[in-house]
Parts: C-alpha cells; sequence; structure tokens
C-alpha cells in the first residue's frame, strides 16, 4: 500500500524571527503522524533580512524542506497559491509562517480529510489579536458575504487543509487576482469547518499595513460580487432624478416670481460639485473592475522563482 503523503506549505516574507518555531513545530508534528509521508514547503517573498539564509541551513540539514525564493514580493496570496501548486502530496496544508494559525490543528484537519472532505478549514470562533482590527476583519466578512454573489464563509482565511485534486482543478482555472477560499466557494466544493481560537503574534511584525489591507478588501469584493457597479448605476440613476426635479422646480418657482426671485451661483457650483464627485466615484468604480479584467486576461505567472532547494526539477 503507497504511502500517503502530507505537503505543508508556508509563505514568507522577512519572518527571520518565526522561521525556526514553524519549521520546528510542523516537523515535530509530521514525524508524529502514521503512515505518512512529508515535506514543508517554505515559499519566501525576496525577504531583505536573514531568511534566506535560514531557508538554506534547513534545507541542508533536512530532505523534507523545499524553499522556493521568489524574485520579488508577490504578496502571500500569489506565493502560498504557487507553493501549494507545486506542492507533491496527497493533500496540501496552508499555513502562515507568523503561526497566528496553531499548527497543532494539522492532526484535526488530516482526520477529518481521511473521512472523505476534500477541503477542511478552521474557522475563527475569536482571536487574541488588536481587537478593533478582529472587529474591521468581521464587517469585511459581513460585506462581503451580504455582496457576494454566491454563498461565502464568515471568519476563515484558508487556513487548512485541501485533497491535491482541488489544487489541481484551481491551477487549470488560472485564476491569479481571486483569493483561494473566494474561488472555491465560486466553484462550489463543500467546506468542513472546524472551529479554533486564532493566536496573537509573539515574533516579528506583519508586513501588511493598512494600505494594502484595503488593498486586498477591495479586490476580493470586486472578485466575489458586482453589487458596487448595480449600485453606482442606481446612484446615477437617482441623482439623475434629482437633478431634474430641483431643475423643474427652480424653473416653476422663477416663473412664478421672475422679479423677485434671484438663484446666484451657489446652487450651480453645489450641484456641479456634487455631480463631478459622484462621476469620479463612478469612474473609479468602473476603473477597479477594469484592473481586475486586466489581470485576469493577461497571462502571466503567478509568481517567477529565483532559485528552488531540494524539488527534484525547478520550473
Amino acid at each position: 500500500m503507497r504511502m500517503k503523503k502530507l505537503s505543508v506549505c508556508i509563505a514568507c516574507y522577512n519572518e527571520e524571527q518565526n522561521i525556526m518555531d514553524a519549521y520546528n513545530q510542523v516537523s515535530a508534528i509530521c514525524q508524529t503522524l502514521k503512515n505518512f509521508d512529508y515535506e514543508i514547503v517554505f515559499a519566501d517573498n525576496a525577504s531583505t533580512d536573514g531568511s534566506e539564509r535560514i531557508f538554506r541551513q534547513l534545507a541542508a540539514t533536512d530532505k523534507h524542506v523545499k524553499v522556493i525564493f521568489n524574485y520579488r514580493n508577490y504578496g502571500p496570496a500569489r506565493s502560498s497559491k504557487n507553493a501549494c501548486i507545486r506542492a507533491t502530496g496527497d493533500a496540501v496544508i496552508s499555513l502562515p509562517c507568523d503561526l497566528q494559525d496553531p499548527p497543532e490543528m494539522i492532526p484535526v484537519f488530516i482526520k477529518e480529510w481521511e473521512d472523505g472532505n476534500l477541503i477542511v478549514w478552521g474557522k475563527k470562533t475569536g482571536s487574541q489579536e488588536n481587537p478593533i482590527k478582529y472587529f474591521l476583519r468581521k464587517v469585511y466578512y459581513r460585506i462581503i458575504k451580504g455582496a457576494a454573489s454566491v454563498p461565502q464563509l464568515e471568519q476563515v482565511t484558508g487556513f487548512g487543509i485541501m485533497d491535491k485534486s482541488v489544487w489541481r482543478e484551481i491551477e487549470a482555472s488560472n485564476e491569479r487576482t481571486m483569493s483561494v477560499r473566494h474561488l472555491v466557494a465560486d466553484l462550489g466544493y463543500p467546506v468542513k469547518l472546524v472551529p479554533y481560537m486564532q493566536r496573537k503574534r509573539k515574533k516579528g511584525k506583519s508586513s501588511y499595513n493598512l494600505r494594502r489591507w484595503l488593498d486586498f478588501a477591495i479586490n476580493s469584493l470586486i472578485n466575489t460580487s458586482t453589487a458596487p457597479l448595480r449600485l453606482t448605476t442606481l446612484l446615477g440613476l437617482t441623482c439623475s432624478v434629482i437633478s431634474f426635479v430641483i431643475g423643474i422646480v427652480y424653473l416653476i418657482y422663477k416663473l412664478v416670481h421672475w422679479n423677485s426671485f434671484s438663484a446666484g451661483i451657489a446652487p450651480i457650483l453645489i450641484a456641479v460639485l456634487f455631480l463631478g464627485s459622484v462621476q469620479i466615484m463612478i469612474m473609479g468604480v468602473i476603473g477597479e473592475y477594469i484592473g481586475v479584467v486586466l489581470s485576469k486576461v493577461t497571462k502571466r505567472p503567478l509568481v517567477l522563482e529565483r532559485e528552488c532547494l531540494n524539488f527534484e526539477e525547478a520550473r
């Protein structure tokens, strides 16, 4: 009987303080799994700290460790997706290097996968991170769920296990801009959810700032819903009706009080500025969708790999 193989994929950027902890915890857990071979695939997004030196040491001492060095920082979503596609295991676990999502969940995920679930993801029941950030995440999940054209999962980041057959479908889709969890929802795969508590980052600092979180949130909304386009259409229609009604009212009032009524230029300026702002907003929304469409139709690889360690063959 062929031994099953597990792949644990970890995307990193400037995580030199967490790499060894992540490796030690994941390696220790994988060694306890019966009838399982394993590999740990690190995807380094062109880190500027001492991460590369640590990765080279790990790859030299443990052949279970595979490392992908990217030419630049492609972001955790693209880098992690590429690592999971490149993985050779029968099942693939995606894990953040900051260890906020606990590696101890790995045996739980594997059991659910062996019971026949192609996708098993952790669902956060709470978080030890900054309460303001956690609240904003909840708002984000609610907005995406309410606006999306297909059912979406709340408090799910993609931390969990996925069968390799699912990753083959994701690779065949050639989808670069949509996150894995939204793509899974769009494809219609059933997902088994396992509750867990997200931990606080103990070492290092996240490379994600407010701008990158906002960019991620907007891309998620654009990729999962056409509601912003519909809202801008309704907004434009509403403004047109209001402007028409105001114009009729002003005309009638001027005809009735021809000599005494002086409208002045203030209402005109206010109306022009208001309608101009609405037009700019509508063009911005349309521009976001055009940007996503451009990314989808432009055939570029997920990442460009500068070097690979312990892979049988690089690509």
